[in-house]
């Protein structure tokens, strides 16, 4: 089998060309159920009240501001070792989605805030490590940007992504470390802390989440393939 086909820009621009509407109506069917079922059909907590509603977009923009990350990191390294041009193109287009779904996360985690601890903002372990992860979302587009070949532009932020990765399990147990007004982790695998009205609303909401920003990343990436491939044969035909 000819695995090379998998990572050319033609095969990517065709295949996503497919998948994208069917991504597109699932994206909407879940975002639907977990909108309903969290701000309609799930009890008020039994200590926030209808404050608690703000998880439904909170929690999925501060999953999907480090799973982004993760991925850009791991297409960044792709780039770096074997030079595919695909990798490339993924790393840059996810970053914006990457830089929004941090900043939604900050933004309704103030909001949050406010009402429960008395302040929208506290330099707590969690709160102050994810506004970080935003600081390296733009520091990647800044430093791409500032090169005018756009080869050493996406090695030296690459290069920034991949020593950025050490802030994302900080993220993750900062709550475990030090001593931080941010609740725990109460999504498990096993013995959720959460009743399942809640939580399955809020599991639909996290895999629309990361489906949109999946449609947007590829539509991104689409654009700037055609871009770039702009003289190419495929194109022409793919734009005919």
């Amino acid at each position: 089998m000819n695995w090379h086909k998998f990572i050319s820009p033609q095969w990517f621009y065709d295949f996503s060309g497919k998948c994208l509407p069917y991504l597109s109506i699932f994206t909407s069917l879940l975002f639907a159920y977990g909108l309903i079922g969290g701000l309609l059909f799930a009890p008020p907590d039994y200590q926030q009240g209808d404050g608690f509603r703000i998880i439904y977009v909170h929690v999925p923009s501060a999953f999907l501001s480090m799973l982004t990350y993760m991925a850009m990191a791991v297409c960044a390294l792709i780039s770096l070792i074997w030079r595919i041009k695909l990798a490339d193109i993924m790393v840059r287009s996810a970053a914006p989605i990457g830089a929004w779904m941090t900043a939604l996360a900050l933004i309704t985690g103030s909001l949050w805030g406010k009402p429960m601890w008395g302040t929208f903002w506290i330099w707590d372990a969690r709160l102050t490590s994810e506004l970080i992860l935003l600081f390296l979302y733009l520091g990647y587009l800044a430093l791409y940007n500032a090169f005018q070949n756009s080869a050493q532009g996406a090695r030296a932020a690459n290069i920034l992504l991949l020593v950025g990765i050490v802030n994302i399990p900080i993220i993750h147990y900062s709550v475990y470390w030090w001593n931080t007004l941010h609740q725990g982790t109460t999504i498990k695998l096993t013995n959720s802390s959460i009743a399942p009205s809640m939580l399955h609303p809020l599991l639909a909401m996290i895999a629309a989440f990361m489906l949109y920003s999946l449609i947007v990343v590829v539509l991104r990436a689409r654009n700037q393939l055609l871009w770039q491939e702009s003289r190419a044969k495929w194109v022409k035909h793919a734009i005919s």
